[in-house]
């Protein structure tokens, strides 16, 4: 273990950026931003804390021992330290930084675990015809009976009551992808007003194509022409954030090459968490100069969808709805690298407000961390259930009839509150994009 730790400490030294460290002034402005030193009260968890074992281990104060890894994997990665920061502290690339050189050193992961690990970081999220693959799965899971079978049993109880619980609020998969939907190029309806490239994600296109489809419907009725590049993979922010790096770089490679040859205006995310690293590509390849220029062109088009509509589309008229009865109450959970990241929670709210008959709640902390964060959920459930407590406290104070949100983690994250927690039991959480596509008032094509 001593060596172990003393090679951990040399890749730290190596990989951690010293001036993002020393900058932290030790102001404690991120604590009451951080979801797991609220939870807590530890300073440990806190970014403050994190950031002080990560100096203290590259000083050669402390030995970065198993209590170090634990406590750097107990971070949600939401980010909200950041804006909190008087001194700009690049908190998510110093933890995304630590955990990459924890991952060549680690001894908590045992061989299955590596072998889970290298199935779904290497096999599978990087190969989109692998992921069409488990969607079929999937598809064929639900349609043939099997679901209810293993409902009935209660078998993946066995193995997780958190799985279990996730399985619970699986969506109807489509079996099939976007660009089999529907093709890779979509022409604007009326007069055109740019070209978008679609980033149409592992997880979106997998378990919600449908979201996909409206994402592209919207942007056509609001003047865009869709471009779908076919040669796009995973985004790679789980790589990134669970400490394969160099394997996020190959996708963040491949990503920039598709989008350049296909010669779009904007790069559109409708996933709050992809668009949080496909917005950063620029740093993730900054110290390899051949993409400096690749990176810097892809970073300054990504767009959430929200903002793209708002700021660049033109006007969507919505449906108003016929009486009174007709009226909705909703909420809003910010996507914590949509709001955190790519600084867009504003638009999703805009766009929320304007709609007639609905009234907009807006929900205590908000802003704050569901739990969700990418599959934090899964490896840390003690903590990801805590905080989706709380959330579900203030969701259940807004008594909205729904849950909007920009993001799939987020979005499964709060339908497991509701079928956990809701006070009101026909509560629905809805991505965004459904929930305007869905009362968009022109004659669009509804075929899925």
């Amino acid at each position: 273990m001593a060596n172990t730790t003393t090679e951990l400490q040399k890749t730290l030294k190596i990989k951690l950026d010293y001036d993002q460290l020393t900058n932290c002034m030790r102001c404690g402005f991120c604590l009451p931003a951080c979801p797991t030193f609220k939870e807590t009260g530890i300073e440990a968890e806190s970014p403050r804390g994190r950031i002080a074992l990560m100096k203290a281990a590259v000083d050669g104060v402390m030995d970065p021992s198993v209590q170090f890894e634990e406590q750097m994997s107990h971070c949600l990665g939401c980010r909200a330290c950041e804006p909190a920061c008087p001194a700009d502290v690049k908190y998510g690339q110093l933890i995304e930084q630590a955990r990459d050189a924890i991952e060549e050193h680690t001894t908590q992961h045992r061989g299955w675990i590596k072998g889970v690990r290298s199935i779904v970081f290497k096999q599978l999220f990087p190969h989109q015809k692998r992921m069409k693959l488990l969607g079929k799965g999937l598809r064929i899971y639900q349609k043939t009976g099997l679901q209810a079978v293993v409902r009935k049993t209660g078998a993946v109880g066995l193995f997780s009551k958190q799985l279990a619980s996730l399985e619970r609020i699986l969506p109807d998969v489509a079996g099939t992808g976007i660009v089999e939907k529907i093709g890779t190029r979509i022409p604007a309806k009326g007069q055109k007003l740019g070209t978008v490239g679609m980033f149409r994600g592992c997880l979106m296109d997998m378990l919600f194509m449908e979201t996909n489809y409206k994402t592209v419907q919207l942007l056509s009725e609001a003047g865009f022409e869709v471009i779908i590049p076919e040669t796009q993979n995973c985004c790679g922010a789980l790589h990134a954030h669970s400490g394969e790096t160099s394997q996020a770089k190959e996708l963040a490679k491949n990503n920039i090459r598709a989008f350049q040859e296909a010669g779009v205006d904007y790069i559109i995310s409708n996933a709050g968490g992809c668009g949080a690293i496909l917005v950063e590509y620029d740093h993730l390849l900054h110290d390899e100069p051949e993409w400096k220029e690749g990176g810097k062109w892809f970073a300054e088009r990504v767009k959430d969808i929200s903002s793209i509509l708002l700021e660049k589309g033109r006007l969507l008229t919505f449906n108003q709805g016929k009486t009174e009865a007709d009226k909705v109450t909703i909420t809003y959970q910010d996507s914590c690298h949509l709001k955190n990241v790519m600084k867009g929670g504003n638009a999703p709210r805009k766009l929320l407000s304007s709609l007639k008959n609905v009234d907009f709640i807006e929900m205590k902390d908000a802003g704050s961390c569901c739990g969700s964060a990418g599959i934090y959920n899964v490896t840390q459930p003690e903590m990801a259930n805590q905080i989706l407590d709380h959330k579900m406290e203030n969701v259940n104070a807004t008594k909205a009839h729904y849950i909007v949100t920009s993001n799939p983690g987020c979005l499964l994250q709060m339908k497991l509150g509701i079928d956990k927690h809701a006070d009101n039991k026909q509560m629905q959480a809805v991505h965004i994009v459904d929930f305007l596509y869905d009362r968009l008032a022109k004659n669009v094509e509804r075929d899925i």
